[in-house]
């Protein structure tokens, strides 16, 4: 009954005025789709309605702190300095019964699986609310990150998707639970990059080298195998090899970030195909290029793709999880089939050669980036803190994930 009596407080609490208190819990806070929501959330928070704050597992992947901290919400270093570093737990006890929050909103699996177990240890009373955002594809992840996902969703008591295609993705069991909420990017800031859109060309283009004649084609993903990248700088070699007047970049960092360089060394890419790294001016790189490009194996509603709707670039992407949804082929971007070079590489040619179908398809992505609005997609998210808030205990019980395997925890990622 005590947990009964501790919900029935939260909502008296918000009633008479008192702001619920949210933590926003994540593993690292480096760049990546997952992690560059928690700035936009913070950004486009109701602070007159919640208070949030935001912690993050691994030290040093912090790049996007700052940015968090200049919405004035408070971040929490849990001070992880690996994943086996389990020291995090502590410090987020400590802080969880130090903060005493309604709701606690795990992103991503590793930091859902954990932090469930630490907030089993409190006591009931002082338990708050779950809830857990589902952002890939269920059945394409790795093994170990599904039964994380399994472990992390035991007892979490609202579950949100991405997109309709990870919500479809989800086990049966977890299906029908699933809220789909597309999340999205502040709109205003792309609109702004928009407006100064020659001056901002001149100057990435200026910046990276890029003769005049030649078409930029960037793509912002992170060194991972998920991405594609073997199938892009193949596709890039093709591009060369056919005389293609296209000059390729790419922002990101990850685990293949040696592997990929030698790739690119091995096939004598040179400058026609730039790999920048990690940067905090993605946006800015998307809204200077003439086409964007994502090669992915698999996605969920990848980020990217948002923002180069947001600032209306023409987009070449393979037909991986919402895109095939939310964009088609010939009007707003060109679809072409995951894992095949030389479809991309065609693709890629026939932007460079046509200004007119970059123009017509830059277009209609520019009308497709409105339903990418990270306001609305806040107020809904708002909505179902303030619906768990006011219903007390959720009337069917916490989220049954299934049977784990203990083993599939180990060494998970």
């Amino acid at each position: 009954m005590r947990g009964v009596e501790r919900h029935r407080a939260r909502a008296r609490r918000a009633r008479s005025g008192h702001r619920p208190r949210v933590l926003l819990l994540i593993k690292c806070l480096g760049y990546g789709g997952a992690e560059q929501l928690m700035v936009d959330v913070a950004a486009h928070r109701d602070s007159q309605s919640f208070d949030y704050e935001v912690a993050y597992v691994l030290a040093a992947e912090n790049a996007l702190v700052p940015f968090v901290a200049a919405t004035g919400v408070p971040v929490h270093a849990l001070g992880a300095t690996s994943n086996a570093d389990l020291r995090w737990t502590v410090a987020l006890r400590r802080l969880l019964l130090a903060g005493d929050y309604d709701v606690v909103h795990f992103h991503l699996p590793y930091a859902a699986a954990l932090g469930r177990l630490v907030v089993l240890s409190l006591p009931r009373r002082r338990r708050p609310l779950l809830v857990y955002t589902e952002h890939n594809m269920w059945e394409k992840t790795e093994v170990v990150v599904r039964g994380l996902n399994r472990l992390g969703l035991g007892g979490v008591h609202r579950l949100i998707a991405v997109s309709q295609s990870v919500g479809d993705a989800l086990p049966a069991s977890l299906r029908h639970r699933a809220a789909v909420v597309v999340h999205g990017m502040d709109l205003e800031r792309a609109a702004e990059l928009r407006a100064d859109r020659d001056a901002v060309r001149r100057s990435v283009r200026r910046e990276l080298g890029v003769p005049d004649g030649e078409v930029l084609v960037v793509t912002v993903a992170n060194l991972r195998p998920q991405k594609g990248y073997d199938v892009l700088l193949e596709a890039a070699r093709l591009v060369a090899a056919d005389g293609a007047p296209v000059r390729f970049a790419a922002v990101g960092r990850g685990p293949q970030k040696e592997e990929l360089a030698a790739r690119h060394e091995a096939l004598g890419l040179g400058q026609r195909f730039q790999l920048l790294g990690q940067r905090s001016d993605a946006l800015r790189l998307l809204a200077g290029a003439d086409v964007f490009v994502l090669a992915s194996h698999y996605e969920g509603l990848p980020v990217a793709i948002m923002e180069a709707t947001s600032v209306g670039l023409p987009i070449v992407s393979t037909a991986v999880g919402e895109v095939p949804n939310i964009l088609t082929d010939g009007v707003d971007a060109l679809i072409v089939p995951p894992g095949d070079p030389r479809a991309l590489a065609d693709a890629v040619e026939r932007m460079a050669a046509d200004p007119d179908l970059r123009t017509r398809l830059a277009a209609g992505a520019l009308a497709r980036s409105v339903m990418f609005d990270i306001a609305r997609a806040v107020t809904r998210i708002e909505s179902i803190y303030t619906e768990l808030i006011d219903s007390g205990l959720i009337d069917t019980g916490p989220i049954d994930p299934g049977p784990i395997d203990p083993g599939l925890v180990d060494g998970a990622a």
